[in-house]
C-alpha cells in the first residue's frame, strides 16, 4: 500500500510534498510510437510544473519498478488494447496503486464501441445506426448476402471500424458496395469484429472533457478539417490537417457539443478526463461516434489543443488532475492490505 504524503522519507511532519507520478507509455499495440510520445509530452509538462515523474513500458519490468517506487498515482498513457481496455488498470490496481482517470470496468465499457454507442444512446444521446459482424460470420452465412444486408438496412454512405482501437487505424469511409468489401478487409487486419455504422456528413468535432474536482467540465470543441481522411498519418502528421480550437460553431451548437460531451462521460461512468468524437450535422444535431478514456496527448492531439484552447498551461492542468485524483475517490480503488 502506497505511504500517506506526509509520511515520506525526507517529508517535513504535516507536509505535502508533490506527488510522484508514474506514467505507462509505449506497449505492444499499433499506437505504440503514438503512446511512446503522448507519455513524453505529459512528462516534460508535469516536471515543469514541479511534479516528480517518471515513464515506464508495459513489459516484464512494470510490475517490480510499480512495487519498488510506489507512486502516488499512475497514469496510463496507452493507446489501443491493453493501455485502454482495463486490463492494465487491473494490474495497477491489484498492485494497491491508484489511476489517474477511468477505472478498469468503465474502460472495457467505453472501449468497446458498440457498447458505448449503446450506452450512450440509451442515454439520449443521438449516435448513427450500426451493426457489428464479427469476421467469422461472414465465413459461415456468406460475404455477399451479409453484404447486401448491410447495405440493405443501412445505405451504401458507411463508415467502417473495428470495434475496438484507436487512432483511425482500420477505418474506412465507404460509398459503394465494392468499398465495403476492402473495407471491411482492412478493418478485419485490425480486429476480428468490425462495426458499421450509417455515414454522418457535418462538421467533425473533438470534445474533451476534464474533471479537477469540481464535476466533468467540456474544453472548447476543437473542429477537425482534413485534407483527405482523417485517417493514422493525417492524425500525427503535421499538414494534411488544419485545426481550429475553438470551433467554428454557434453558441448554441459549441453548448449541444459539450453538453453531448459531458452527458457520455457520465452516462459510461468515466472519470477526470475522456475525449470524445462527435459529428455535427447540418440539421444541427450532434452525433456521437466514439469515446476514449486516454487521449491522445502528442503534438497535434486534441485535448492539448483544447486545454490551449480555453487558456490552461498544460503542465499546471495536468498537475490539477494529479492533485484532484488524489484527493478524489477511485472508482474501483481497494488498497492491498
Amino acid at each position: 500500500m502506497t505511504p500517506p504524503l506526509a509520511a515520506r522519507s525526507g517529508s517535513p511532519s504535516g507536509s505535502r510534498p508533490d506527488p510522484r507520478v508514474a506514467i505507462l507509455a509505449g506497449g505492444l499495440s499499433h499506437e505504440r510510437d503514438v503512446s511512446l510520445r503522448s507519455g513524453r509530452r505529459v512528462a516534460e509538462a508535469l516536471r515543469a510544473a514541479g511534479v516528480e515523474v517518471s515513464v515506464h513500458d508495459v513489459d516484464d519490468d512494470l510490475v517490480p519498478a510499480l512495487t519498488q517506487m510506489l507512486p502516488d498515482i499512475v497514469w496510463p498513457l496507452l493507446h489501443g488494447a491493453s493501455g485502454e481496455d482495463g486490463s492494465v488498470r487491473d494490474v495497477v490496481e491489484m498492485l494497491g496503486l491508484r489511476v489517474l482517470g477511468t477505472g478498469p470496468r468503465q474502460s472495457r465499457l467505453a472501449f468497446d464501441k458498440a457498447n458505448a454507442k449503446t450506452v450512450v444512446a440509451r442515454a439520449g444521446i443521438a449516435t448513427p445506426a450500426f451493426v457489428t459482424l464479427p469476421q467469422t460470420l461472414f465465413r459461415e452465412l456468406g460475404v455477399n448476402r451479409v453484404l447486401h444486408a448491410i447495405t440493405d438496412r443501412l445505405g451504401s454512405a458507411l463508415v467502417v471500424k473495428p470495434v475496438e482501437g484507436g487512432s483511425a487505424l482500420g477505418v474506412s469511409v465507404v460509398s459503394s458496395p465494392d468499398e465495403l468489401r476492402r473495407a471491411m478487409v482492412d478493418c478485419f487486419a485490425y480486429c476480428g469484429t468490425a462495426l458499421v455504422e450509417q455515414r454522418v456528413d457535418g462538421t467533425e468535432l473533438a470534445v474533451s472533457v476534464v474533471d479537477l474536482g469540481d464535476g466533468p467540465v467540456a474544453l472548447p470543441a476543437v473542429e477537425i478539417v482534413a485534407d483527405g481522411p482523417y485517417d493514422f498519418d493525417a492524425r500525427y502528421n503535421p499538414g494534411r490537417v488544419e485545426y481550429f480550437a475553438p470551433a467554428r460553431l454557434s453558441p448554441a451548437l459549441a453548448d449541444a457539443a459539450a453538453a453531448a460531451a459531458v452527458a457520455a462521460h457520465q452516462a459510461l461512468g468515466l472519470a477526470r478526463l475522456s475525449r470524445t468524437d462527435v459529428i455535427v450535422s447540418d440539421d444541427g444535431r450532434v452525433h456521437f461516434l466514439e469515446v476514449n478514456v486516454a487521449p491522445g496527448m502528442t503534438e497535434t492531439s486534441l485535448l492539448p489543443q483544447a486545454a490551449e484552447a480555453a487558456g490552461h498551461n498544460l503542465g499546471d492542468l495536468y498537475r490539477s488532475l494529479v492533485l484532484a485524483s488524489l484527493a478524489g475517490s477511485s472508482q474501483a480503488y481497494r488498497p492491498l492490505t
